[in-house]
């Protein structure tokens, strides 16, 4: 009896071909030179677009070689592709990365410029610095969030480009990007004890305002703002950068909050570390009981920035970088060198994660000879933000124990 000839493929690429299976599971479909037949494999799913990137998967990864590893040169035939499929095909390479979500936003602002000069088909040979110097031009007069894109995000958009052409193309990036180290320049404002002391001054105790004046009011204004209140105290206990101090978590399969040894991972379970390293720090006592206090996430919703930049424009902080969210990070890097002096500062890089330790003991990591004396400046910092704002992080310290007791909220 005659094999049954298969229908069309759903999707195509090369020589690998996506066929549906009645009742299971999409089927790829390649045919193998060597071997003579044909290699068949389950895609893994039902649903067709995730199926499509599966073969993409499977394609790049059988189609990597295209240089000569000797002479780096392009094999005959190897020609350059759009580049529309280049950043597509970065994209299913880095599906598994911990930064994909930031790289497929620096590739969506190619795919605009893309759309709206009507290039979607130039090919990746044909990207040069003139095209480049052009797209700079574009992105830099478009607005986020009501402000013009920064220099170093536009050039995050360059150099992000460049991987995918260097990773997908048998030829290199026609470009060079400006390295982010000459186009960051480093905030140099930094917020002492009484400016930190405001801020949680701003959540706690807020000004009476025209639609909020009556203490019925301002108690919904307090409440409002708790959330933002949260992140101050979580940024000052940790030194963490913003995206960090969001993720905290004391769920229990995160692996990110241990209570009898008062520390905590900042890079949750299951995380993949990136360049900007995420270090395991040990909590001052003032902040421990808020943790304790805490079922799941500790900041409940998904960024409180706006809550930032309001506080920012009522407490005249600077603009730009300057007053970002990564203000509490510099400033409580600054206070607290003070403290632990230049001769045990690596202390304070293993805190900030710019250095990284190798104490695998969880115990071990407010020992003075580990991480406590930024332990030890933490809290003393804390204590003097407590004192010129009473209650910003606890109410009072028992005579008979000596437990922290927390304010709510």
């Amino acid at each position: 009896m005659p094999r049954k000839k298969r229908p069309d493929p759903l999707y195509r690429r090369g020589d690998f071909r996506l066929y549906p299976r009645e009742g299971r599971n999409l089927e790829i479909v390649r045919y193998d030179p060597i071997a003579r037949r044909e290699r068949i494999s389950s895609a893994g799913t039902t649903d067709v677009q995730q199926a499509k990137s599966e073969l993409d998967r499977l394609y790049l990864e059988s189609n990597g070689e295209t240089v000569c590893p000797h002479c780096h040169r392009p094999y005959d035939g190897a020609m350059s592709g759009p580049v529309t499929q280049a950043m597509t095909d970065y994209m299913v390479l880095s599906a598994e990365k911990a930064s994909r979500v930031a790289l497929k936003s620096r590739l969506s602002q190619v795919f605009d410029y893309l759309d709206e000069t009507g290039q979607t088909g130039i090919s990746c040979a044909q990207i040069d610095e003139g095209w480049v110097a052009k797209f700079r031009k574009w992105s830099r007069a478009q607005t986020y969030q009501g402000k013009p894109r920064s220099k170093a995000t536009v050039e995050a958009s360059i150099a992000t480009l460049a991987a995918a052409i260097t990773a997908t193309q048998p030829l290199k990036a026609n470009f060079k990007p400006i390295p982010l180290a000459q186009m960051n320049r480093t905030p140099i404002y930094r917020a002492g004890i009484p400016e930190l002391a405001a801020m949680f001054r701003y959540c706690m105790h807020p000004k009476p305002k025209p639609n909020y004046e009556t203490e019925k009011q301002l108690a919904a204004l307090v409440k409002q703002r708790s959330q933002l209140l949260h992140f101050l105290r979580a940024s000052v206990a940790t030194w963490a950068r913003p995206d960090a101090v969001h993720d905290i978590n004391t769920d229990p399969k995160r692996r990110q909050w241990f209570s009898n040894a008062r520390v905590l991972s900042l890079n949750y379970e299951g995380r993949d570390q990136t360049k900007k390293f995420r270090p395991t720090v040990p909590i001052a006592k003032q902040f421990a009981p808020h943790l304790d206090a805490t079922d799941g996430a500790y900041i409940t919703v998904g960024s409180v920035r706006k809550a930032w930049e309001a506080m920012a424009a009522e407490l005249g902080l600077p603009g730009e970088r300057e007053g970002g969210m990564k203000l509490i990070r510099r400033s409580m890097a600054t206070l607290a060198r003070r403290k632990i002096g230049e001769a045990n500062w690596r202390q304070g890089e293993m805190m900030l994660g710019h250095a990284k330790h190798a104490i695998s003991d969880i115990y071990a990591l407010p020992d003075p000879a580990n991480l406590g004396l930024a332990l030890a400046a933490t809290e003393a910092i804390i204590d003097e933000i407590d004192k010129a704002c009473p209650g910003a992080f606890y109410r009072k310290v028992t005579a008979t124990d000596g437990n922290v007791v927390p304010l709510n909220g």
